[in-house]
C-alpha cells in the first residue's frame, strides 16, 4: 500500500484508523471541505469508519456532516496510508484511507460539523490546494482522466 506524508516515527506507537474519502466531481469542479485552523486546510470530504460501519456508509455520513451534500459513489479509486498525529483525539494514527469517485447528490444544507465549510473548486486547482498528499494524488488521477469513470479535464 502506498504511503504519503511523514515517515513512520519509530518512537511512536500508532493505532490503525480506517477512513473513507470522496472525490466528488461535477463537470470540471470538485467539492472539498475547508477545515478551520491556522491555516485552514482543504481536504477531500470523508473521515473515520466507526465500529460496525462499512466504508461507503461512513463516507456518506462524513460527506453530509462536512459539506451538507449527499453523494452518489461511482467507483473505488484506491487506498493509501499516512502516519499522522490527530490532536482532536490525542492519537498517533496509521490512517488507512479508502478513496472513491462520486457525483454529488442533493444538497441538504450547510455542513453539520462545526469548523467545516463546503468549497467547490476547479479540479486542476484542487490538486495543488489540497492539504493531504494522498488526496492530491487521487484528485490528479481523476483530473487527468487516468481512472475509468473519472473523465478528465479539457485543456
Amino acid at each position: 500500500m502506498r504511503r504519503f506524508g511523514s515517515p513512520v516515527d519509530p518512537r511512536q506507537s500508532y493505532r490503525n484508523r480506517l477512513g473513507a474519502y470522496a472525490v466528488i466531481r461535477l463537470g470540471d469542479e470538485i467539492l472539498l471541505t475547508e477545515q478551520a485552523g491556522d491555516p485552514p486546510e482543504l481536504q477531500l470530504p470523508g473521515g473515520g469508519i466507526d465500529p460496525g460501519e462499512g466504508a461507503l456508509r461512513a463516507m456518506h455520513r462524513e460527506c453530509l456532516e462536512e459539506t451538507g451534500w449527499t453523494i452518489r459513489p461511482i467507483r473505488r479509486l484506491g487506498v493509501y496510508q499516512r502516519y499522522a498525529y490527530m490532536p482532536e483525539y490525542d492519537l498517533w494514527a496509521r490512517k488507512v484511507c479508502h478513496v472513491y469517485l462520486c457525483r454529488p447528490g442533493p444538497r441538504h444544507g450547510p455542513p453539520r460539523e462545526a469548523g467545516h465549510r463546503a468549497v467547490w473548486m476547479p479540479i486542476r486547482d484542487a490538486v495543488g490546494a489540497l492539504s493531504v498528499d494522498g488526496d492530491s494524488h487521487f484528485t490528479r488521477l481523476v483530473a487527468e482522466g487516468l481512472v475509468a469513470g473519472g473523465g478528465g479535464v479539457a485543456d
